[in-house]
C-alpha cells in the first residue's frame, strides 16, 4: 500500500501528492465501488494528515471518481449501467486519437511486437487457454499505450487512468471464447490501419474496438460471467 509519510515535503506538495496518490488507488481499484471513505481512515492509510484528505476528496468529487455520503463522508462509486457506457466511451475516443497519432511514427520494430503479440494470442485461443488470451490482449494495449508516452505523456497519463478505471471491473473474470475471437479479429484490423498509416482509418478501428470489449465486460446491472 502507498503511503507518504516517509517523505519529507512542503505543504503544498503533499496536498497535491496525496490527491494524485488517492486519485491512482481508485482507478486501480484499490477500494471496492460503494466504499465508505473517511478522512480518519484515509489520513491513516496515506500517513498523512486529515487535511490533504479532505481537500484531495472534494478535488475527486469534482471528477466523478468518489461521491457524498452525507455525514459519513465519501464512497466509491457503485457505477450505473450508464456510468460504464460513458466510461468506455471516452476510453475509445482517447485510445482512437492515440492510435491516429501512432500511425505516422510507429516503427516496423513496434509492429513486429505488436505482430507477435497477436500470434501468441491466436494460439492461446486455440487451446481454449482464455486467461493467457486476456493477458496478451492487455499487453497489446499496454504497448500501443507506451508507443504514445513519450510523445504526448499527458495523453498517454489519460489513457491510463481510463484504461485502469475500466479493467478493474474485470478482475478475475474470463472472457468467453468469442469475445477473445473477437479482440484478436480487432487488434488485426488496427495491425492493418497502422500498416497502411491512414489516421481516419485508425481512428475508427480502435473506437470500434473498445466499443466491442464493452460487450465482453461485466457491466452493473448485467450478467456476471462472460
Amino acid at each position: 500500500m502507498d503511503s507518504l509519510s516517509a517523505t519529507p515535503v512542503r505543504s503544498r506538495s503533499v496536498r497535491e501528492q496525496t490527491y494524485r496518490l488517492l486519485r491512482r488507488q481508485l482507478v486501480t481499484g484499490q477500494f471496492r465501488p460503494g466504499q465508505r471513505l473517511t478522512e480518519q481512515f484515509l489520513a491513516g492509510r496515506l500517513g498523512v494528515s486529515r487535511t490533504p484528505i479532505r481537500e484531495a476528496l472534494h478535488k475527486l468529487e469534482l471528477e466523478g471518481l468518489v461521491i457524498a455520503a452525507g455525514a459519513r463522508g465519501f464512497q466509491v462509486p457503485d457505477d450505473s449501467l450508464e456510468d460504464m457506457n460513458e466510461l468506455f466511451e471516452i476510453r475509445a475516443v482517447l485510445e482512437g486519437h492515440a492510435l491516429a497519432c501512432l500511425a505516422a511514427t510507429i516503427t516496423a520494430e513496434a509492429l513486429d511486437e505488436l505482430r507477435a503479440l497477436v500470434v501468441q494470442a491466436e494460439q492461446a485461443c486455440g487451446t481454449e487457454d482464455l486467461d493467457r488470451v486476456f493477458a496478451l490482449n492487455t499487453r497489446f494495449h499496454d504497448l500501443l499505450s507506451g508507443l504514445i508516452a513519450g510523445s504526448r505523456p499527458r495523453l498517454h497519463g489519460l489513457i491510463e487512468d481510463m484504461r485502469h478505471y475500466v479493467l478493474r471491473y474485470r478482475e478475475n473474470t474470463l472472457v468467453h471464447l468469442g469475445g477473445a475471437r473477437r479482440s484478436i479479429a480487432g487488434h488485426k484490423k488496427i495491425l492493418l490501419a497502422l500498416d497502411l498509416g491512414d489516421t481516419q482509418l485508425c481512428e475508427r478501428i480502435m473506437r470500434a474496438h473498445v466499443r466491442e470489449a464493452r460487450e465482453d465486460t461485466p457491466l452493473p446491472g448485467g450478467p456476471a460471467a462472460r
